[in-house]
């Protein structure tokens, strides 16, 4: 029985300065496995901002499909307790926010994101033969196209920060000290959205009938 999973694990820190960093690990796609049984830029007064997006592969062995997913489980990413993925998705997001006190009030004027995505897929060492390399095909890219709508929730999840908080005004703040309180609840929101959303697609993608699922048991078929 294939039992995939999902796990967040979440860095964040907030210095009170005009750069703060909001970085994330997203690992999804666990495995479960026996011998015998394998488991966009949004318009706000913010400057305009760019994600870079990035691929990394780590190499698997074996020339069958279950050889392939057993060497998944021995050399893919680990998370927390030690347990494999097939894939998963690291995100580092920094911010320059601009602060502006005026008449014993602070806004927030602007707020520019660093954002790097990166994707961290399988890729077999050895050439394949030809049946088990039009499965694999199948198989990395229904992985990847998973990633990158977890990419996209992160990418939306930016654009609410930027929506929420730029132009943002705290009373009785002329320090701009009460208003990075407002802020950082505001980012914590749209990290909880972001995450409901994940867990609600893997959890769609993972169960029997579900893409995923349909892609590792597509996989094994190739003994």
């Amino acid at each position: 029985m294939i039992k995939p999973f999902a796990f967040v694990s979440m860095r964040f820190s907030d210095e009170f300065k005009d750069i703060y960093e909001f970085g994330m690990k997203r690992a999804c796609i666990l495995l479960a496995f026996s011998l015998t049984a394998l488991p966009f830029c949004l318009p706000a007064q913010a400057a305009k901002w760019k994600v870079v997006e990035q691929i990394k592969h780590y190499p698997i062995s074996g020339t069958t499909g279950r050889a392939l997913y057993i060497s998944i489980g021995r050399n893919g990413p680990r998370i927390g307790g030690g347990r494999a993925t097939i894939a998963h998705t690291n995100w580092d997001l920094r911010w320059r926010r601009k602060y502006r006190p005026r008449n014993k009030a602070c806004t927030l004027v602007s707020a520019r994101p660093f954002f790097t995505i990166t994707y961290t897929l399988p890729k077999p060492t050895a050439k394949l033969p030809r049946p088990v390399a039009r499965q694999w095909n199948t198989f990395a890219k229904g992985i990847a196209m998973h990633e990158k709508v977890h990419g996209t929730y992160a990418r939306a999840m930016v654009g609410q920060i930027i929506d929420a908080t730029v132009n943002l005004t705290v009373e009785n703040d002329p320090k701009c000290l009460k208003i990075r309180a407002e802020v950082l609840a505001h980012v914590k929101a749209a990290y909880s959205d972001y995450k409901a959303k994940g867990r609600a697609f893997d959890r769609a993608e993972m169960t029997v009938g579900g893409n995923v699922r349909g892609l590792v048991e597509g996989l094994l078929r190739n003994k």
